[in-house]
Order: structure tokens, then sequence, then C-alpha cells
């Protein structure tokens, strides 16, 4: 969720001090001010990176963080009007790459549909509630820091595009979450529509009380965002973004802001 900020007479004051100040500093000072400012801004975005891993070397238990392939099996969610790639696909790719950003960063990480066969057995009556009731259970057995399900979107207003985080109303950290994934999904030079974390009414967010998020990559129905979507090198970088959004949400818990 994004927060505007309205500078008041006092802030301009103490900013033009501010730059009279720096204009005395010599060039060498202004040179290592600069340098700590970037060296703070990083801290902050790996601080989670550092925890995760100093956690690992104690012998303290990881952080888990469970990545939802959605659809999977007979149920290959929706197709690329273009290219005709099935959105399961596509969703386990991303959760691939995924779980690899997460595990170089020092989480324990679990798949709920690791292939591309579905969670429901036997693809008989009822298989879809199956397959929904199995993710559910592996979320509660492994009690994670945060539940992100991959999925693709599809409009039939084929212009819609860009990528879009769900969260549960009722669920604080759920929203929390949804936001900082958002913001940098949102910061992409691809995006093009950028989009606010919105509400949502599905399984996966109310199947539990941990920090869950749904994220729609963008539009299988437009055409640009197909072309992207389709390719390794696009989910890559959706994939460190959304781990990007995570460890910022999971960073700012952990200090306490």
């Amino acid at each position: 969720m994004r927060r505007f900020f309205r500078a008041s007479g006092g802030k301009f004051v103490r900013i033009a001090a501010y730059n009279i100040c720096m204009k005395k500093l010599s060039a060498k000072h202004r040179i290592l001010l600069a340098c700590g400012a970037v060296a703070a801004a990083l801290a902050f975005t790996v601080g989670m990176c550092v925890y995760a891993l100093a956690r690992t070397a104690s012998g303290i238990s990881r952080m888990t963080i469970v990545i939802d392939a959605g659809h999977g099996g007979i149920d290959g969610g929706v197709v690329g009007r273009k290219t005709g790639t099935k959105e399961s696909d596509i969703n386990l790719s991303v959760s691939r790459l995924l779980q690899a950003e997460f595990e170089e960063a020092g989480f324990l990480v679990v798949q709920t549909r690791p292939t591309e066969a579905g969670l429901y057995g036997a693809a008989t009556a009822g298989y879809k509630k199956r397959d929904m009731q199995r993710r559910a259970e592996i979320i509660h057995e492994n009690a994670p820091a945060a539940v992100i399900s991959v999925h693709q979107n599809f409009f039939p207003v084929s212009s819609r595009r860009g990528a879009q985080v769900f969260f549960r109303e009722t669920n604080e950290l759920s929203h929390t979450l949804a936001c900082s994934i958002q913001t940098a999904l949102n910061e992409m030079p691809e995006c093009v529509e950028r989009s606010e974390a919105l509400k949502g009414d599905y399984y996966m967010l109310n199947c539990n009380d941990y920090p869950s998020v749904i994220v729609e990559c963008g539009f299988l129905s437009n055409a640009a965002d197909e072309a992207l979507l389709v390719t390794r090198e696009y989910q890559k970088r959706l994939a460190e973004v959304i781990c990007r959004g995570t460890i910022a949400f999971l960073a700012a818990g952990a200090t306490g802001d």
C-alpha cells in the first residue's frame, strides 16, 4: 500500500540547512556520506538474508517459506492466447526459480506441488477439493513464515495486463506482505500498469492464518504479458522480485518496523 507524506515548512527548513552543510563538506566527506546511505539501504534489503543465514549457522532452525505452484495435473489452469502455454507449467517454473532464490538467501523452502502432477491422487470426482485440501495440509505441517501461491491471470478484455498480488482482508500480515511484493513488482522495468495489492476471497488465502498471498504474475490473455511470461529470463526476474519483496516484509517484522 502506498503511503504519501506532505512535507511541512519545518521539514523544508531542515532540508535547506542540510544542503548548506553539504556544500561546506569536502568532496571526500560527501562521498563517504553517500556510501553510508547506500550501505544502509542495502543493509535493510538484505537484512533478513543475513538473519536467516545466521540462524542456520548457529544451529537454529531456518525460517520456512511455502511456495504453492497453482493448478497441476489435469488442471492446467488458464491457457495463453498466442502460445497455448498452460498456466500450470509457468506456475511450476516460476515456483522452482523462486525456491532457488529463497534457498540462496538461507531459507528452508517447501513446495506444495514440486512436479507437474496434481495433489489429488486419482483423477476422480472431487479431485479439485482433494488437491486444495492437501495444499492446506502442507502449509499447516510446516508453520511457514510466509506462503506464496504462484498463478497467472486471464481476463476477457485482452488489454488488461500486469502483476497483481492478493491477500485476505482479515489477515493484516498477509496485507502487509502483499503490499511489499506488489511494490517490488511495480518497480520492474516491464511494469506498465501499476497495481495496488488487492483483497481476495480464495481458498489458499482462507485456509490458514500465516502471512499468505496469491501472486498473479501477469495476464496470459494479453499478448505482451504472455510473451514475457513464457520466457525463462522474465520468470527468473519475477522470482527475484517476489523474493525481494518477501524478504523486505520479513526484515521489517524482525526489526519491529
